[in-house]
């Protein structure tokens, strides 16, 4: 239900139908209407502004988390991740609202971010309605208040965009300071490297190469790795 109600808020937002104090009535009755179509459930306004509340915290918390060093979002497990154990340790420890979301899944965390970014989006830069979340994967240009990026499906490429939405793709083209590129290592460089790992098969190779382009942390920890360690690494990777 949370994707049925997502879904409108979304097709709102980038129509600008926002409140001062929170959504135009309208947003509600089409909120309602599509929940009853989609799953057959009645809801109220009620139901609709609690469910609100709770996007209101998930934003509030991951935002925080993923603005410190050694954060970062997980879009294959849609996620929070981190370098190490003691990074979370250390981070809960001063903030305990965040513990649970060590292992928490929110699966809608795009178009959480979408409805709470400052402007909506226009024209090529527009996320509209139920294709909002099957078009993200599929996206090449990311919005940002200074320049457009490309998207790559890593966490760190990503997650220095995050909050940084602009008001649409033609606003961000103008922008004439470009924000640095996150290190991404080049396909050719991560296959050269598979292949000198000794006794490792072919289609564990092309396994081991298809997850480590898209996760620029998996291969850097690939790479830290004593030769003799390197293969059993590669065949338990996720």
């Amino acid at each position: 239900m949370d994707m049925a109600l997502l879904s409108v808020l979304v097709e709102h937002h980038n129509n600008g139908d926002h409140a001062q104090n929170g959504w135009k009535p309208h947003v509600y009755h089409a909120c309602i209407k599509h929940v009853k179509e989609k799953y057959n459930i009645d809801i109220m306004k009620d139901n609709i502004v609690g469910r609100i509340k709770t996007f209101d915290k998930q934003y509030e918390i991951i935002t925080k988390m993923l603005a410190q060093s050694g954060f970062g979002w997980d879009w294959e497990k849609n996620m929070v991740m981190v370098e190490s154990d003691e990074v979370w340790d250390r981070y809960v420890e001063a903030n305990k609202d965040a513990r649970g979301y060590r292992t928490k899944v929110v699966k809608n965390w795009e178009s959480i971010v979408t409805i709470y970014s400052k402007d909506h989006a226009t024209g090529a830069g527009a996320r509209i309605g139920d294709k909002s979340v099957q078009e993200l994967d599929s996206q090449v240009v990311e919005e940002s208040p200074e320049v457009p990026t490309k998207r790559q499906r890593t966490g760190d490429a990503i997650l220095s965009m995050i909050g940084k939405m602009s008001t649409s793709f033609d606003d961000a083209m103008k922008a004439t300071e470009p924000l640095p590129m996150p290190k991404v290592t080049s396909p050719a460089k991560i296959l050269a490297a598979l292949e000198k790992v000794d006794g490792l098969e072919e289609s564990d190779m092309i396994t081991a190469y298809a997850k480590l382009i898209v996760n620029e942390r998996l291969y850097e920890a690939f790479m830290s790795l004593p030769e003799k360690f390197k293969k059993n690494y590669l065949l338990t990777l996720p």
